[in-house]
């Protein structure tokens, strides 16, 4: 065998059968260090050799710090993730850390974690039962994890990505029809949380968004509110936070039956407010406690059930009326771009494809214009 160029790496065969493959490489603290690559054949360590010398041809440096996976995660959930992004994202990214990540690859070296290991994560993930969805949120935590590694260049590739995974097919709902609609608005009229239904249809506003909604955020006169705030539940305090995205951040004008039923929740708020006398929490909250205080979530959640009897089976979730504004705006010719601005989409696409559905009689009504205009 010839004798490479230094810097080029050599090849050899271990003892234990496999075969071995090392060259020097700058560290990304501006040291060099040998680094080692293996394969069973002498073809497949000459592969990965190569494939890493193309690599630090473009300038990678070789990781000189010595993480394992769980070290990695748990900084950067805590250094990366925590302090840029939403209380509720970096709880459900903490949650699936520590019980679907760390369990499996936790001690295994950062820079050493290989495609094997993150392809039998996954296929370890959907043996349990786990569904698609599921599966694909673990995915992306941990793809999201090392692309951070490799910007900080403790690996030189992000393996995660090399992996597929299997897409969801999402099960859109039919939201209510407008007979259904119609139903709600009429039977919920002695429920107190009538305005909020209305609202709910009439804007498609998000459960946190209705909860944490202020009557500073309201102009009955000029007929238009601002969602600038939402309501969550995150390890166990209720928060306001920002809209997660700018597109949610909006201003929507108020329909006039919006309106009038905001101006009779107002009165029935007001009487409330007597009722409760120094006992009343003056937070300026659009949709209260008896007391003043901001509802709890699961506590409208509990309202809806009652609310959606009215409408049979199947009972429609509350987020479907999100659905049905959608749906029955781009029905009544609305163009999708101003859809997507009411209800704050952060993509049109995501109007047109997850919330928009064509009716059995939509679909007809349109072939049967087609074969109209055709004779």
């Amino acid at each position: 065998m010839s004798r490479r160029a230094n810097g080029e790496g050599s090849l050899w065969k271990r003892s234990d059968g496999r075969w071995a493959g090392a060259v020097y490489a700058a560290t990304n603290h501006g040291g060099r260090k040998r680094v080692t690559v293996y394969g069973k054949t002498r073809e497949q360590a000459r592969q990965k050799l190569t494939a890493l010398q193309r690599e630090l041809d473009r300038g990678v440096r070789v990781p000189e710090e010595k993480w394992s996976v769980r070290q990695y995660l748990e900084h950067w959930l805590t250094h990366v993730v925590k302090p840029h992004r939403a209380p509720k994202t970096y709880q459900g990214y903490e949650l699936i850390v520590r019980l679907h990540i760390v369990p499996q690859l936790g001690r295994k070296r950062l820079n050493t974690l290989s495609v094997p290991d993150v392809r039998q994560l996954v296929g370890s993930l959907e043996e349990s039962g786990m569904s698609t969805r599921g599966v694909q949120q673990v995915h992306a935590v941990l793809r999201n994890a090392l692309q951070s590694a490799m910007r900080d260049e403790l690996v030189m590739r992000n393996v995660a990505k090399l992996v597929q995974v299997k897409t969801p097919r999402y099960d859109v709902g039919h939201g209510l029809s407008v007979e259904q609609a119609r139903t709600l608005m009429r039977e919920s009229k002695g429920d107190r949380l009538h305005a909020l239904y209305v609202l709910a249809v009439y804007l498609g506003l998000r459960r946190g968004e209705l909860l944490g909604l202020r009557w500073s955020n309201v102009d009955l006169n000029q007929e238009f509110l601002v969602v600038t705030h939402t309501l969550q539940r995150v390890d166990g305090d209720l928060i306001f936070k920002a809209p997660k995205t700018r597109s949610s951040r909006r201003t929507i004008p108020l329909p006039a039956p919006c309106v009038d039923a905001l101006k009779s929740h107002r009165v029935k708020q007001g009487e409330e407010r007597l009722k409760a006398g120094p006992r009343w929490c003056d937070e300026d909250m659009v949709f209260s406690t008896t007391i003043g205080t901001p509802m709890e979530p699961d506590n409208l959640s509990r309202s809806w059930y009652e609310a959606r009897k009215v409408l049979g089976e199947p009972a429609p979730r509350f987020h479907d009326m999100r659905h049905t504004c959608v749906s029955l705006l781009l029905a009544e010719g609305a163009p999708p771009h101003v859809v997507q601005q009411i209800v704050g989409h952060s993509a049109i696409d995501v109007t047109m494809t997850i919330y928009a559905h064509a009716s059995l009689d939509e679909k007809r009504e349109a072939l049967n214009r087609l074969g109209r205009r055709l004779g």
